[in-house]
């Protein structure tokens, strides 16, 4: 006659985990008709879209500013210190590597918000300058480069506020249930995404009319 320990006891048998995951599977199955399985993947893709965006926005930006630094510059070269300052700022944002990993991992995703936020800080900088240089303000390639500037702004912004609210949705998903168990069991791969801290009139693009 064999004997159980304790231990073997407390074990559940393979059968009991076969028909602990066909339940599992089952249950996936049946949630499928309203949509419940594919929610996850769903709301990951239009986080991850969302993204992109905001990653576009800012290179968008980021490809103005050596225009307007040039433009600045020949009207006044004596400010040396603060369009180096955007020049160091700009390249140190561009330094930044962005992947597929950076919306999950915390310190990837501070070191791009910081260096834009930098950039941001030095581009006010130089942007206050301005008022000083009468004939700069007026000048025609300055006009269009301050339009296209205040547009790209804007569209931060609200690149911003729509993939804050993509990784809202997609978050609340994948940490509740039944959406947390779908994702452990279908999409593995589906962790929690990083967003945006909030930070002073961040629900507002910054002013920059001259």
């Amino acid at each position: 006659m064999t004997t159980l320990t304790a231990g073997a006891l407390r074990q559940p048998s393979a059968a009991a985990r076969l028909l602990g995951l066909l339940a599992i599977a089952l249950a996936a199955i049946g949630l499928s008709g309203c949509g419940a399985v594919n929610r996850v993947p769903t709301l990951q893709e239009q986080a991850k879209s969302a993204w992109s965006e905001v990653q576009n926005q800012y290179q968008r930006r980021a490809d103005l500013i050596p225009n307007l630094v040039e433009t600045v510059k020949g009207y006044a070269q004596q400010e040396k210190d603060v369009l180096i300052g955007v020049t160091e700022a700009r390249a140190k944002a561009s330094s930044v590597k962005v992947d597929a990993s950076t919306v999950s991992d915390p310190q990837k995703f501070k070191d791009y918000q910081d260096a834009q936020n930098q950039l941001s800080g030095a581009l006010g900088r130089l942007l206050v300058t301005v008022e000083r240089y009468p004939d700069l303000k007026s000048n025609q390639n300055f006009l269009a480069l301050q339009s296209q500037l205040e547009g790209t702004e804007n569209r931060i912004a609200v690149a911003r506020r729509d993939y804050i609210n993509a990784v809202q949705a997609y978050n609340t998903e994948v940490r509740t249930i039944p959406g947390r168990w779908i994702a452990a069991f279908l999409y593995p791969d589906a962790k929690p995404m990083e967003t945006f801290s909030a930070t002073p009139n961040a629900d507002r693009p910054p002013n920059v009319k001259f």
